[in-house]
């Protein structure tokens, strides 16, 4: 389960916790009850929850949005409702069918919560007028988180921008050689928006750490390599100095191969 993010809202001088839940607004059924009963939230939750047409529709909420949804133990509770010793709880509703439209919470803002669709028919069983108003506040609240997630969108636009400049402004400067014309070293046909656009998978933890141990490897092979490669050099213009100097004869080095195989 995702991290949640807690919001609330003012209805009426009732406030109502909402959580964001897989980018998914969930409203508390227990602080719109307490509209109606401050003390006994619960009850009230447990009573809308007995009646036929809240099962037949939390059933068809479930059908229409879950796939792992049990329909076998819907049909049996909504057979059962109406009956003076049927009761339903939250808890066995969601256990039993496997639901997704009510979810528990523990906590400050614990009790029961519920998606947006199933919030606003309880609402509506409490209230048509609370329910009018606990809709106008949550599309309220949604428009304010969708405009600062703009903006914050915008800002990191701007910024991969910058980086995308700052990026092949060093690259022009310091990796392409100077022989190469602006018209070579362009890409044809590849935009920045492309490349701002694209979408890269991201391996898991343990290809991660391969990845980094290869990187670690061929980084230190490299390094070796580049040790070896100064020392050769070295050698070598200290041997053309002996060779140019008469230090050392070019001859029997020639002729050496040839001996040797005499």
């Amino acid at each position: 389960m995702s991290k949640n993010k807690k919001n609330t809202i003012g209805v009426q001088i009732t406030s109502i916790a909402i959580v964001s839940l897989k980018y998914k607004g969930y409203i508390s059924l227990t602080y719109i009850a307490k509209y109606r009963n401050n003390q006994e939230p619960f009850a009230i939750i447990n009573n809308w929850m007995r009646g036929r047409s809240t099962i037949e529709f939390l059933g068809l909420w479930e059908k229409l949005s879950n796939p792992d949804f049990k329909p076998l133990e819907f049909e049996r509770f909504k057979s059962e409702a109406g009956d003076n010793y049927f009761v339903l709880s939250p808890q066995r509703w969601i256990k039993s069918t496997h639901a997704i439209g009510l979810i528990l919470k523990s906590g400050r803002y614990g009790g029961t919560y519920a998606h947006k669709d199933i919030a606003f028919e309880f609402a509506s069983w409490i209230s048509s007028k609370f329910k009018l108003y606990l809709i106008k506040e949550f599309q309220r609240l949604k428009y304010d988180e969708n405009r600062r997630l703009s903006l914050e969108w915008n800002l990191n636009r701007t910024l991969s921008k910058l980086n995308y400049r700052i990026h092949t402004d060093a690259i022009k400067a310091h990796l392409i050689p100077v022989l190469i014309t602006p018209a070579q070293a362009a890409q044809p046909n590849l935009f920045q928006g492309e490349i701002e656009n694209l979408q890269l998978p991201k391996p898991q933890i343990e290809e991660q750490q391969r990845i980094a141990d290869f990187l670690d490897s061929s980084e230190a092979y490299i390094n070796r390599f580049q040790t070896t490669l100064r020392k050769l050099r070295s050698f070598k213009t200290a041997l053309m100095q002996d060779l140019l100097t008469g230090k050392k004869r070019v001859t029997p080095m020639l002729t050496e191969p040839q001996e040797a195989g005499a």
